[in-house]
C-alpha cells in the first residue's frame, strides 16, 4: 500500500523577523534539510508523495475558537510593528505575514495524510511540516504553534470517518498541553506525552504536566503524561518507558488510528531537549507502534532544533515506515534513577484506569532524587551568573552517523515441504546437503538423525542453514519453515548459529512441549518460553519460562507478557538472529500470533526465522503476511488479563530484573542508582 510524504517548500516561506532569543531556533532549514535528507538517501522516491492542501476554517474550527481564527486572519496585512505587538499576546511564538498560509498549509497536510492512510490509499505516511502545532490552543498561539495539526487531523478523523478510537503519540521533548487541553475529558483520544520536565523547571513550566494529570471526568486516564526530570535521557529509558506503560495500554485501548507528534528535539544533540537518545532510536519507537491500528499510522513534524540529529531522525522514521529493517539498537543499557523514579509514579497513577497496570508499585515513598539534584544545580548556575561568569558554555554532543540501512534483496524465504504452495510475495528456497562441509553433515547425522540414511531430514536441515548464512549476509531478511520435528529443527539451527562467536539467538518458544535443553550459560542463546505448562526451576538467566494459566490461548495475560517482559528482554539481549519456534500443541490465536511475529522484527535487523511443524500448513500465509511487513490484525480492546498472569507477570519481572535491567519499573530507594 506504500508510505505517504507530504511536503510543500512553501511551508519554508516565512522565518523570524526581528531578535528573539527564544523564537531564534524555529527556521525554515528544519524543513529543508529533512527533506532534502530523504532525498539524498532515496527515500523520497519511495513514498507516495501526496499534494498538500490548505485546512478550511471549517477544519480549523474543529479545534480552535472563531475568535482566535478571525485574530489570526489579520496577521497577512500587519506591519512589522504591528506583528510585534501582536506575538505579545501569546507565549513564545511569533507571527510573519505568511504564517498564516503556512499554518493551514501544516493543518492541511495533516489531514491530507489522515485522507490517505483512512482510504487506503496508503498504509501510513509522514507529514514534514511548519509551524508545528502541539502547543497551540483553543484561543492561543503558543510555542512556534498557530494551529493545533494533530488535535485537528484527530477530530476529523473522528468525524469524516467515524473513527472511535485515537492514540496521539508525542514523543517531542516539549509537552503537548495543546493536544492535552483538548482531548482531556475525551475517553476516545488517548493522549501520551513524554517530556522534559524537571519539577516544572522547564518549559511550558506547566503543573499539568506532571504525571499526576491523568484527564478529567470521563476521560480520565486517557491522559499519560511521563516527566523526565533530569537532562541526559539514553534510548533505553526511551524503550522503558514505550514497553512498561505506552504499548500495554496502548493493546487495552486498541486504537483505530495512531497519531505522531513527531518531534526530534528528544534527540541527541537538540539544544532543548538535550538527551543523548540517538537517531536510530527513533526507528525502533515507529516500529514498535506500527502494529497497533492495522498499521494506520500518520506521523506529523513538531520539534526538531539541531539540523544533523532531526534530519537522521526523520529518515529513520520514514524508512522504518517504508518497512525496511530496523537498526540494531544503540546503546541499550539499564534505565537511570531518574527514569525508573518517573516510571514508578505514571504507572502508580494509571494503575486504576488500565488492568495491564492493576499490580504496578505504589509511588515511591522517598523524595525524589533528581528534584533535589536540580535544585542544587540550579543553586549552583545562579551563584555563578551573580558571579558574572561567562565561561559556562555547553559541550556539543557527537555521535556517529546511523549505520545504512539497506533491506536485503530477499523480504521472505520459506523451506517447505514438497506439494506445499508458496505464499505470495515469498521466495521457496532449498539447499542441497552438497553445499554442506563435510565436519557439518557428519556433525548433524551424529546429533538429529537417528537413521543414518534419513536424506530428507538431512536436506531439511541443510536448508536451514543455508537460510540462516544467507540472512547473516543480508541477502535474504526473514525466514519461514515447515519441518518434521520442530524441536530437532530449532536445536540444528542454535547448534549451527553457536559457530559464529559473534551470533546470539533469541528464541522464542509458543506452546506447552519441552523447549530446547541444553541452554548454556555462555549467553550465545536466550530461550523465553510462553506456555500453560508449570516449568521446571529456572535453571540459567538464559533460560526463561513464563507460564500463563490458561496457556496461549488467554489473549490479553499473552499480549502482556509479550509487550512488557518478552520485548525489553529482546532488546537488552540485542541478538543477531530470532528464531520463533510455534509448537504444535500451542492454542495460540492467529491474530496474536501475528503480532509477535511482527513486533519481533523490531530486533536482530529483522533476522526473524520461523519454525513450524508440517501439521500447521493452516498458519504459513498469517506468518509469511507479518514477515512480509504487513501490520498484524488488530485484536480488538483488550479485556483485564486474569490475575494469576497478571500477578505471576510482575512476580517475574521482579526476579528477573536484577539480571535484565529494562525490566526494571521501580526506582531504588538508595543515594545510588544508575544516573547515566
Amino acid at each position: 500500500m506504500g508510505t505517504a510524504l507530504i511536503y510543500d517548500e512553501e511551508m519554508t516561506n516565512y522565518k523570524l523577523l526581528w531578535i528573539d532569543p527564544a523564537c531564534k531556533i524555529e527556521v525554515p532549514e528544519r524543513l529543508t534539510v529533512s527533506h532534502e535528507a530523504l532525498v539524498r538517501n532515496g527515500l523520497a522516491d519511495r513514498c507516495v508523495s501526496i499534494p498538500v492542501r490548505e485546512a478550511t476554517d471549517t477544519d480549523i474550527l474543529l479545534v480552535h475558537s472563531e475568535e482566535y481564527l478571525e485574530a489570526v486572519k489579520t496577521t497577512p496585512y500587519m506591519t512589522l510593528e504591528d506583528l510585534k505587538e501582536f506575538t505579545l499576546q501569546y507565549g513564545d511564538t511569533y507571527f510573519h505575514p505568511n504564517i498564516y498560509h503556512c499554518a493551514k498549509l501544516a493543518a492541511g497536510a495533516a489531514l491530507q495524510l489522515v485522507d490517505s492512510v483512512m482510504t487506503g490509499k496508503v498504509r501510513n505516511g509522514m507529514a514534514l511540516v511548519r509551524p508545528p502545532g502541539h502547543h497551540s490552543m483553543r484561543s492561543a498561539a503558543n510555542g512556534f504553534c498557530v494551529f493545533n495539526n494533530v488535535a485537528i487531523a484527530a477530530k476529523y478523523a473522528q468525524k469524516k470517518y467515524g473513527v472511535q478510537r485515537v492514540l496521539i503519540v508525542d514523543w517531542d521533548i516539549h509537552h503537548g498541553q495543546g493536544v492535552q487541553y483538548c482531548f482531556e475529558d475525551d475517553p476516545s483520544v488517548m493522549y501520551f506525552s513524554w517530556h522534559r520536565y524537571e519539577h516544572q523547571k522547564f518549559w511550558p513550566n506547566l503543573k499539568e504536566s506532571d504525571y499526576d494529570c491523568v484527564g478529567k471526568d470521563k476521560g480520565a486516564g486517557f491522559n499519560i503524561n511521563v516527566p523526565w526530570n533530569k537532562t541526559g535521557m539514553q534510548n533505553s529509558d526511551y524503550l522503558a518507558v514505550f514497553s512498561h506503560v505506552l504499548l500495554p495500554v496502548a493493546y487495552e485501548f486498541c486504537p483505530d488510528l495512531v497519531l505522531v507528534c513527531a518531534g526530534f528535539d528528544s534527540a541527541i544533540g537538540d539544544p532543548e531537549g538535550e538527551m543523548f537518545a540517538t537517531p536510530d532510536i527513533f526507528a525502533h519507537l515507529t516500529h514498535l507502534l506500527m502494529n497497533l491500528a492495522g498499521g494506520k499510522l500518520c506521523a506529523v513534524l513538531e520539534g526538531g532544533y539541531n539540523l544533523t540529529s532531526l534530519a537522521q531522525s526523520v529518515c529513520q522514521t520514514v524508512h522504518t515506515l517504508l518497512g525496511d529493517p530496523t537498526p540494531r539498537p544503540a546503546i541499550i543499557d539499564s534505565p537511570c534513577k531518574s527514569a525508573l523514579e518517573s516510571l514508578q509514579c505514571v504507572r502508580s497513577a494509571h494503575k486504576k484506569y488500565w488492568s495491564c497496570l492493576k499490580y504496578a508499585a505504589d509511588p515511591p515513598d522517598f523524595d525524589l532524587s533528581t528534584k533535589r539534584i536540580k535544585l542544587a544545580e540550579e543553586e549552583e548556575e545562579e551563584k555563578k551568573l551573580e558571579q558574572g561568569d561567562e565561561a559556562i558554555t555547553t559541550k556539543e554532543e557527537m555521535w556517529p552517523e546511523p549505520p545504512k540501512r539497506v533491506a536485503p534483496p530477499v523480504r521472505t524465504a520459506v523451506v517447505l515441504p514438497e506439494g506445499v504452495a508458496c505464499p505470495a510475495g515469498c521466495k521457496c528456497f532449498s539447499s542441497s546437503s552438497e553445499n554442506l562441509s563435510p565436519h557439518i553433515a557428519n556433525k548433524l547425522r551424529e546429533n538429529f538423525l537417528n537413521d543414518a540414511d534419513d536424506s530428507d531430514a538431512l536436506l531439511t536441515f541443510a536448508s536451514l542453514i543455508g537460510l540462516v548464512e544467507k540472512m547473516e549476509k543480508n541477502e535474504i531478511c526473514s525466514g519461514l519453515a515447515l519441518v518434521h520435528d520442530v524441536s530437532m529443527a530449532t536445536m540444528c539451527v542454535i547448534q549451527h548459529a553457536a559457530t559464529d562467536l559473534s551470533n546470539r539467538v533469541l528464541v522464542v518458544c509458543v506452546g506447552d512441549e519441552m523447549s530446547p535443553s541444553q541452554i548454556t550459560e555462555d549467553g550465545k542463546t536466550l530461550v523465553v518460553h510462553i506456555s500453560g505448562k508449570q516449568p521446571e526451576e529456572q535453571k540459567c538467566k538464559y533460560y526463561i519460562p513464563v507460564c500463563l494459566k490458561k496457556g496461549c490461548s488467554e489473549v490479553s495475560g499473552f499480549v502482556q507478557a509479550m509487550l512488557s517482559l518478552l520485548l525489553p528482554l529482546g532488546y537488552e539481549y540485542d541478538p543477531s538472529l530470532v528464531l520463533l519456534v510455534r509448537m504444535p500443541d500451542n492454542e495460540i490465536y492467529d491474530s496474536v500470533w501475528q503480532q509477535l511475529t511482527s513486533l519481533l522484527q523490531g530486533l536482530a535487523q529483522g533476522r526473524t526465522l520461523v519454525l513450524m511443524q508440517e501439521s500447521e500448513k493452516a498458519y504459513i500465509n498469517p506468518t509469511a503476511s507479518s514477515l512480509l511487513g504487513n501490520a498484524a490484525p488488530s485484536l480488538g480492546p483488550l479485556p483485564a488479563p486474569l490475575p494469576d498472569d497478571v500477578e505471576m507477570l510482575e512476580s517475574l519481572r521482579h526476579r528477573l530484573q536484577t539480571d535484565w535491567k529494562l525490566l526494571q519499573t521501580t526506582a531504588p530507594e538508595s543515594e545510588g542508582g544508575d544516573d547515566h
